[in-house]
């Protein structure tokens, strides 16, 4: 059964899409749940799935000669996974893998190369897409380069409270330290200080958010570059 465009819709770049556009694709979408930890692509192997979450949120993983890891982005209901197949390679860079459990719409990558040709909103809509993401990207590597931990941290719970669609977030402080690509102590002691702001609460394996207009108060100006850049592109 073909999925309805109601559902297609929890997928912000589906729902922007033009109603003739988008029937071409509801045939070739397919519900999955997708559950924490699951990994979706692996670097250098061949991409079989691309993916269009309507909740949760993935990351995309860089893996380091020493064997530790670092989130280069997230994608969420905002996006989709699999742009690699935009260029004539059909394998990431990167590895991703669910960091906040949700659902989503999965497409067969034959199918998703076969629409970018017939289908030009189509093509059009995740060209600009993958300009955004690599936006996000690129912020994300000038952030962690030049700004202290305790503005990367607040960039990354306001990016991580966009997608999650609620107050409390499952996030681990271990989780949250390989993710920004710090030791958990600093995780603790950066946590802990906006914790006594009044800006979130950390319960075990979770965070809060208490008061979202304080940690954009606090975050530096990378969050809103990204903002902006998506609304830009594709008005979201």
């Amino acid at each position: 059964m073909a999925v309805s465009q109601a559902a297609a819709a929890h997928n912000f770049l589906l729902a922007s899409m033009p109603s003739e556009a988008l029937s071409r694709l509801l045939p070739l979408l397919y519900p999955v749940d997708l559950p924490v930890r699951l990994p979706l692509h692996q670097h250098a192997v061949a991409i079989e799935t691309v993916y269009f979450p309507a909740s949760g949120m993935i990351s995309l993983i860089g893996n380091l000669d020493d064997g530790t890891q670092a989130e280069v982005g997230i994608i969420g209901r905002e996006g989709m996974l699999g742009l690699s197949l935009l260029s004539e390679s059909d394998t990431p860079f990167v590895d991703s893998m669910v960091q906040m459990s949700g659902t989503g719409l999965r497409m067969k990558a034959s199918d998703f190369r076969r629409e970018i040709e017939a289908n030009p909103p189509f093509k059009r809509l995740m060209m600009n897409y993958s300009e955004a993401l690599q936006a996000q990207i690129m912020q994300t590597a000038a952030c962690n380069g030049r700004h202290g931990l305790e503005q990367r941290f607040v960039r990354w719970l306001l990016m991580a409270h966009d997608r999650a669609g609620c107050d409390t977030l499952p996030l681990t402080q271990e989780f949250m330290a390989m993710m920004l690509g710090v030791h958990r102590p600093s995780i603790s002691v950066t946590a802990g200080i906006l914790q006594r702001s009044g800006l979130i609460r950390c319960d075990r394996g979770q965070v809060t958010v208490l008061n979202r207009p304080g940690l954009e108060e606090a975050c530096c100006d990378c969050y809103e570059a990204v903002k902006n850049r998506f609304l830009i592109l594709l008005n979201i």
